[in-house]
């Protein structure tokens, strides 16, 4: 499956690319065929062909400049052997600062013409075994703002925003959501990794007293329990929220105010009508797959740790999870081999998931079986 092409019109002109049906032919499409420039910003990568198709563009003449994040969760001795064999081939290699939090943004800019905005990182993990998002777009506003953000971030100055259409945390995005959220009438359709925000979770209580359909599939905070929300059966590594059927959001901040705040995210608002059909497709078809997301209220002083420990061993064999993994993994068409100390962080966060999910369900499961105990003892005469 393609990427999907929108027709020129209000808003954006954007392709869409969605994950795990795409994969990562699209982006190196779009690296195979710059003719001048590539800028690129990576915060995670175990994508060994985006590392070769890179190398590949130096080779034919391209400049090619990365900005490689100065460090990620457990993966930054990663990151340096990255920058160092970037180095060895003649690319501009350039590390974010270290006065946010995190950059965890991720974006592409092809011959300083089209800029790629994406929710997954160039990973085994994020690209094959997760529901995730990608736009490009060719707009030229948008684009210039981009390379203006990817120039102030080589430089390690400070930027300022200029286009509402590129949400830029912790500059502009709070700002712009708000009123994107706000703008909604009839519907908002969300992929959230986390709702925490007080503001946001406001918000969206106040669109759901207005009447507006509000659905959410990913986790909310117990602030966010109210909310209608349910969990993929699959690995969800997206934030996108779709308004009123007519516009949407993309990018790599959830509404989390450490997301909106004190680490770099790059998001987009575009209002291409085809492609905001398609996101709507999908969304409606994951959300009947999903099932409803379990409260996160649940509490271990519910249930013993050592009863929580058992019944999460029976429900996870590690050698099994870990091979399903790598078996997905592994299962690809591509002769590119992959740097198997540069996956191993990726297949730890699969499993770590794993477990949290498992230990939820056991709290769940040992506080029903105690609460009906309870029950059952107080109904004895």
């Amino acid at each position: 499956m393609g990427p999907r092409f929108g027709p020129r019109g209000k808003g954006l002109f954007v392709k869409l690319f969605i994950q795990p049906d795409d994969g990562i032919e699209p982006l190196l499409q779009a690296i195979a065929a710059a003719k001048k420039s590539i800028r690129i910003l990576i915060f995670r990568i175990d994508r060994s062909e985006i590392e070769k198709a890179l190398m590949d563009a130096v080779e034919r003449g391209v400049s090619v400049q990365a900005l490689i994040a100065f460090t990620n969760r457990g993966g930054e001795k990663n990151l340096r052997r990255f920058e160092m064999r970037l180095l060895e081939k003649g690319i501009t290699v350039t590390r974010t600062a270290a006065d946010l939090v995190r950059y965890h943004g991720k974006m592409l800019i092809i011959d300083g013409k089209e800029l790629y905005i994406l929710a997954f990182n160039y990973s085994h993990l994020d690209v094959q075994l997760s529901r995730s998002f990608g736009v490009s777009t060719t707009e030229r506003n948008v684009v210039k703002e981009a390379i203006k953000l990817f120039d102030c971030d080589v430089k390690r100055i400070p930027y300022s925003a200029g286009c509402n259409d590129l949400v830029v945390s912790p500059v502009n995005a709070r700002r712009e959501l708000v009123k994107f959220i706000s703008g909604a009438k009839k519907q908002i359709l969300m992929y959230e990794m986390k709702i925490s925000d007080r503001e946001f979770l406001k918000l969206l209580h106040e669109k759901i007293s207005q009447g507006v359909d509000v659905r959410v599939i990913g986790q909310t905070s117990a602030r966010g329990n109210s909310l209608s929300a349910r969990k993929l059966p699959i690995r969800l590594h997206a934030r996108a929220i779709i308004r009123d059927k007519k516009s949407a959001f993309l990018g790599s901040q959830s509404l989390r105010r450490v997301e909106l705040e004190v680490r770099r995210e790059i998001g987009i608002i575009f209002s291409d009508q085809h492609v905001v059909k398609q996101m709507i497709s999908v969304f409606d078809k994951d959300w009947r797959s999903a099932v409803p997301a379990v409260a996160s209220t649940l509490s271990v002083l519910d249930a013993p740790a050592n009863k929580v420990a058992k019944v999460v061993a029976k429900r996870i064999n590690v050698d099994t999870k870990v091979e399903q993994v790598l078996d997905k993994v592994l299962d690809s068409d591509s002769e590119v081999a992959f740097e198997p100390k540069e996956i191993v962080e990726n297949v730890r966060e699969a499993f770590r998931e794993e477990v949290h999910d498992a230990v939820v369900h056991a709290i769940k499961e040992l506080s029903g079986e105690a609460a009906h105990s309870k029950s059952a003892a107080t109904a004895k005469p």
